[in-house]
């Protein structure tokens, strides 16, 4: 596997690929990799010829508080799981290469609407931040197609928003939610919840899991489910941030008619200092 780090190299290489016309796969991730991110490179492989890997912490999602400096960077372990698993290039840039002006940019790429609710409407600008870092690996790669887990589904349907939107040449590709054997979604935050903790936080699979058993059973009370999960999960200890019930295509307030198959249940939580995310689809018994 090749290592890149600056933008110089990343173009050269990139050109020669094209010249050769390989199709090209991109995986974007913050590192600290897991199964997840690692079941992400697995689909590229099985879409393109080459698959292209980027790392970097993204100073622009992270909000005032938040934990961009204390976010893990294991850089050297990330770079030995990827090739391990068949990665042709990882492009690993420091700040400076993708941001030469500083982080004060003149040009953000932001999705109105969907980019202010839900998780951000709990990070004002986050979403800003991580549509824009997108469109600039769009821009300096040129996949033909980009490869985003479904755990960040909100992050995911802002992107193929965006893509949509701007006439992005590329297709993207959404991938199941690897979990932990207790139905825990695997993330690079959860190594900061403690050992108690860590017992605790598949409660947010769960209460999310019941909600989408009473959509698949009929229900579409969608306010009184949702008030019950966020009560539930105040009860076990988490201090939730949202349940929501939305259209799975684009998640827009849905239609109380939907059929479950066209639904999704989200929620997000803090459990102590670590914030956690998911989404579960009700799964209605075939006629």
């Amino acid at each position: 596997m090749e290592q890149i780090h600056e933008v110089a190299s990343l173009r050269v290489r990139l050109a020669a690929l094209r010249r050769e016309g390989e199709r090209i796969a991109l995986v974007p991730t913050m590192g600290n990799l897991h199964e997840g991110h690692l079941a992400l490179i697995d689909a590229a492989r099985t879409l393109a010829d080459r698959v292209v890997a980027t790392i970097f912490v993204n100073p622009l999602q992270f909000g005032p508080g938040e934990d961009y400096a204390a976010y893990p960077r294991t850089l050297a372990a990330d770079a030995k799981a990827l090739s391990a698993r068949g990665t042709d290039l990882l492009f690993a840039p420091p700040v400076l290469a993708m941001y030469p002006d500083g982080a004060n940019l003149a040009t953000i790429v932001s999705v109105s609407g969907l980019s202010r609710e839900l998780c951000g409407a709990a990070r004002p600008g986050h979403f800003d931040g991580v549509t824009t870092v997108v469109a600039k690996l769009f821009s300096l790669i040129g996949p033909d197609i980009a490869v985003f887990g479904r755990k960040d589904l909100q992050q995911l349907t802002l992107i193929k928003r965006m893509a949509r939107d701007l006439s992005m040449p590329l297709e993207i590709r959404g991938v199941d939610t690897i979990r932990a054997p207790d139905g825990l979604a695997l993330s690079s935050r959860n190594s900061y919840l403690s050992s108690e903790e860590r017992s605790r936080a598949p409660l947010l699979a769960a209460t999310l899991r019941r909600v989408a058993d009473a959509l698949a059973d009929g229900s579409r009370e969608f306010k009184t489910l949702e008030t019950g999960a966020m009560d539930a999960l105040m009860g076990a200890g988490f201090e939730p941030d949202y349940v929501s019930i939305r259209s799975s295509t684009d998640l827009a307030a849905p239609d109380t008619e939907a059929d479950a198959r066209d639904l999704v249940v989200l929620g997000a939580a803090r459990l102590g200092k670590t914030r956690l995310i998911d989404n579960i689809s009700p799964e209605p018994e075939l006629p």
